[in-house]
């Protein structure tokens, strides 16, 4: 057995709802807002990071490889010939010099994701700063 309302009780009971409604919807989507982006920029930061570490594993296995290939052929070239102490000398400064290449590369490297991801912070709080006084 079905009760009728009248239809302006209904109306009242729905805009009631609503008013009552509205507030906690509005504060559960800007809270699930700034957690997507929180997770957008970890995203971002953890992406960086294995970029960074992938390069420096591939700049490793390819200098490790060369260095290696350069250890078997050094002791064949001093063995061939009696100046091949000098050419010795000259292959380790020479493998010293790009050693140091590298290390400096690495440092150029970290610190231009270091200035990226601090102007990335920058630019949030500014936005979230801007987000504050709307």
């Amino acid at each position: 057995h079905f009760e009728l309302t009248p239809s302006p009780s209904l109306a009242l009971a729905q805009h009631s709802l609503a008013t009552e409604l509205a507030p906690a919807i509005t504060t559960l989507l800007t809270r699930a807002e700034t957690h997507l982006d929180r997770l957008e920029r970890r995203e971002q930061a953890l992406r960086a990071k294995a970029e960074l570490q992938a390069g420096r594993l591939g700049q490793r296995s390819g200098a490790s490889g060369a260095s290696a290939a350069g250890g078997r052929t050094t002791p064949g070239g001093k063995g061939n010939g009696g100046g091949g102490a000098g050419e010795g000398g000259k292959e380790a400064k020479l493998r010293m010099l790009k050693q140091k290449k590298e290390r400096l590369g690495y440092a150029v490297e970290r610190l231009q994701l270091q200035s990226q991801q601090r102007q990335r912070q920058l630019r949030m709080s500014v936005s979230y700063a801007g987000q504050d006084f709307q």
